[in-house]
């Protein structure tokens, strides 16, 4: 018998490759990309591999199937921050929601739109309930009086953040401007006009119905524009400001 010195020994790796559970392991992933490995394994088990979820973990890494985390998306026509401050009517309009209550504690809410330029209130729809789709259809109504502005500017909530919105803008060529969260002042001028608004009106009536408030408020957004002096204007009028600084300017009170 030959013997040999141990130093000279070499083991020889007695492991299968698993080269044709890789290849079906990988065939596997590919097909149902939305799958993780106990979930392939499952699939591989009902196939007749001999396999428990520790190997396939093991080799689901090896060849790099891991599912990659998806991030949040960003909306399309998304911008950040503070945009220049606005030069011309229809440059940017403004929106925020205000909510209240009718006698009956029943609660509503407006959404105010305004130029950011001119100052003017461009709408102030009012109802118990507002959705994304609504916003859009007040858009549409706005533009179609005025024309489409050139950006928005809102905050993070989520009627502005929905899907709806952001379909609109795209298709209008809109930059949608959301501020920061926390720092409502990056919207400062409808702040200031919901702030107005709030002391002015809001808190000066009694609305014994949705019928009244609506009415109410609506003719407070037309003596606001046309006869309340703005002390950022000079002490005129949104709708003359509007016709003394833009030939093009479109001021409608109906």
């Amino acid at each position: 018998m030959i013997k040999c010195h141990r130093t000279t020994a070499r083991y020889n790796s007695q492991l299968n490759s698993d080269s044709g559970l890789r290849e079906r392991l990988r065939e596997l992933a590919h097909d149902n990309s939305g799958l993780g490995y106990r979930m392939l394994c499952g699939q591989l088990r009902l196939q007749g591999w001999s396999v428990n979820h520790k190997k396939v973990y093991r080799l689901y890494r090896e060849e790099g199937l891991q599912l990659k985390r998806k991030g949040k998306s960003r909306l399309k026509s998304e911008g950040r921050g503070m945009p220049q401050p606005a030069t011309a009517p229809n440059e940017e309009w403004a929106l925020d929601f205000v909510h209240d209550t009718l006698s009956d504690g029943r609660s509503f809410r407006t959404l105010n739109m305004i130029d950011a330029f001119t100052r003017e209130c461009l709408a102030m729809e009012t109802d118990t309930s507002l959705s994304s789709e609504r916003v859009v259809r007040v858009l549409d109504q706005q533009s179609a009086l005025r024309g489409v502005p050139k950006r928005l500017r809102v905050d993070n909530g989520p009627e502005f953040r929905a899907k709806p919105l952001d379909i609109w803008a795209k298709k209008n060529n809109v930059v949608l401007f959301f501020i920061e969260p926390g720092k409502p002042m990056q919207n400062g001028q409808i702040e200031s006009f919901n702030g107005r608004f709030r002391q002015e009106c809001l808190n000066q009536e009694w609305f014994t119905s949705l019928k009244e408030a609506r009415q109410t408020i609506e003719e407070w957004r037309i003596n606001y524009n046309t006869k309340r002096p703005h002390s950022s204007l000079g002490y005129v009028p949104p709708a003359v400001w509007a016709e003394q600084h833009s030939d093009n300017a479109k001021t409608l009170y109906l």
